[in-house]
């Protein structure tokens, strides 16, 4: 489908663009008037105290036009910046109302396309805004539904209960350690995750260098005083690796890190249940780390092949009770509504399964045709539900959690996302993932440690956010692991010595 937009300065392109995707997943969009355009919207958008803006949409195949206006108060406010940001949420409007129009579609996160919703309102509670106000101004400027602001201030709740400092937390860093190897890549992933076997020495290599940025990061974090709150271990797959490595990596964990034992959590993931062995188990619970993920994603035979996921469905179950032997006493299990050839039966199946097993905590994703995937670059060969089953699903999914005690705690969202809903983290009061929530609500800085790892810098004053990431790819990052601790320190040292110079 091609859609010509027409009266939109170049920088409303971006953000309507996000806008017309919402409702059609393969879309060409310009910006100029060509031949070929199935579909015209032309803008209009005037005013300074007052913005006003209308959308009219034409079907260049049909004739048939829809027409939708939206008039904004700046509230005086003359800034170029809070102007530009009045003028776009005020054209967005009417774009989306018009696409309403035209596709018979209701877009329950509004002319929302960031990916974490729960920050605004975070940001208006912590600015001293009470909770129905803040309820209202979501509804009338992003255009959220009131079942979406509901799960928002639910999850928000939550998370200040979990974790009731939430908002003085900057102070502190929370450490991402990736392992980027896993059995097999997954369709749907773009995660940094190499097939494991055959390249072993790319493994030993890897760990050498990770190693090396613990230690550095880790003296550092000690001389200055700073305080970790949370430490994950993802990837990848970081039990692809083998036990005596993990081992070793956890005993440089304890002995580069400030106050191990008193960091709140320490997470790894074993997604894979391939991956997992009763001589990894017990260097788990050596090390005391008892939180970690077992991911079934489905629990269907015909699923797991078609995604690349080389174990069975018997082999999560047996692994999930071979974890409970252990110790293990707070699993994450992740489930994936929306995979090929699975609909609102194959789902209610996958949650029957998990019934049997009751995780501390689950997340339900929804899936998300990510550029890079596998399943993007042949979706052909992947046929998925349509958007109003997915969104049953998604619904039976928030149904049967409430039904079993779990509470949901942290949200996010994706682009190219199935029905454009979301990712939701539910669990048992009290088993949260503490590092879920700090890296959703961007309270802190994380630091990124191994291959493919981001860190994302959080200024302890202005809440500024950078980031810098490591090489996804092994032999780049095995070639220059020095020179990117280096430069995570020096962007340590300014992120907290401009902190304490404003004290």
């Amino acid at each position: 489908m091609h859609i010509t937009i027409l009266g939109a300065a170049e920088m409303f392109h971006r953000p309507l663009e996000n806008i017309v995707r919402l409702f059609f997943e393969e879309v060409e969009v310009r910006f100029s008037e060509e031949d070929g355009a199935s579909v015209r919207i032309e803008l209009e958008i005037e005013g300074e105290d007052v913005i006003q803006t209308s959308a009219r949409l034409i079907d260049k195949q049909s004739g048939a036009a829809y027409q939708a206006s939206y008039s904004r108060d700046t509230d005086g406010q003359k800034e170029e910046k809070e102007w530009k940001r009045h003028a776009r949420q005020a054209v967005s409007h009417s774009l989306l109302h018009v696409l309403e129009q035209y596709t018979g579609l209701t877009q329950p996160w509004g002319i929302l396309t960031g990916i974490r919703p729960t920050k605004l309102l975070h940001a208006k509670l912590k600015n001293g805004m009470d909770a129905e106000t803040a309820r209202q101004q979501l509804r009338s400027d992003v255009l959220i539904s009131e079942e979406k602001i509901t799960l928002m201030q639910e999850i928000v709740e939550r998370q200040l209960t979990v974790v009731p400092d939430l908002y003085s937390l900057r102070d502190e860093v929370s450490i991402y350690i990736g392992i980027p190897f896993c059995p097999t890549k997954c369709a749907y992933c773009t995660f940094p995750a190499y097939a494991i076997n055959g390249r072993q020495g790319s493994v030993n290599s890897f760990l050498g260098g990770l190693h090396y940025e613990m230690r550095a990061i880790g003296q550092w974090l000690k001389e200055n005083n700073i305080r970790i709150t949370t430490v994950y271990f993802g990837g990848g797959t970081p039990t692809s690796i083998t036990a005596e490595e993990m081992d070793m990596l956890y005993e440089e964990m304890y002995e580069s890190f400030p106050d191990v034992p008193n960091i709140r959590e320490v997470t790894v993931e074993a997604g894979r249940p391939d991956t997992i062995t009763e001589e990894k188990l017990t260097v788990l619970k050596k090390w005391n780390i008892d939180r970690i993920s077992i991911n079934p994603q489905s629990y269907r035979e015909e699923t797991l092949k078609a995604i690349g996921r080389h174990h069975t469905v018997r082999e999560t179950i047996e692994k999930y009770y071979l974890a409970r032997e252990f110790g293990m006493n707070n699993i994450n299990m992740d489930l994936i509504i929306g995979l090929p050839g699975e609909g609102i039966d194959e789902f209610n199946h996958t949650l029957q399964e998990t019934e049997k097993l009751m995780p501390e905590s689950l997340t339900v994703h929804t899936l998300s045709f990510k550029r890079a995937s596998e399943m993007t670059k042949n979706r052909e060969k992947y046929k998925v539900a349509g958007r109003d089953e997915i969104t049953q699903m998604m619904e039976r999914a928030a149904d049967w959690t409430r039904e079993k005690g779990y509470i949901p705690y942290y949200l996010y969202r994706q682009k190219n996302i199935l029905g454009n809903l979301e990712n939701v983290g539910y669990a048992i009061p009290g088993q949260e993932s503490i590092y879920n929530i700090m890296i959703m609500e961007e309270v802190q800085s994380i630091i990124g440690l191994g291959c493919g790892a981001a860190s994302k810098w959080v200024h302890p004053v202005t809440g500024e956010i950078t980031r810098f990431a490591n090489p996804k790819e092994p032999k780049a990052y095995n070639e220059g692991y020095e020179k990117y601790t280096e430069a995570k320190i020096e962007a340590l040292n300014r992120l907290f010595a401009s902190k304490t110079e404003t004290r």
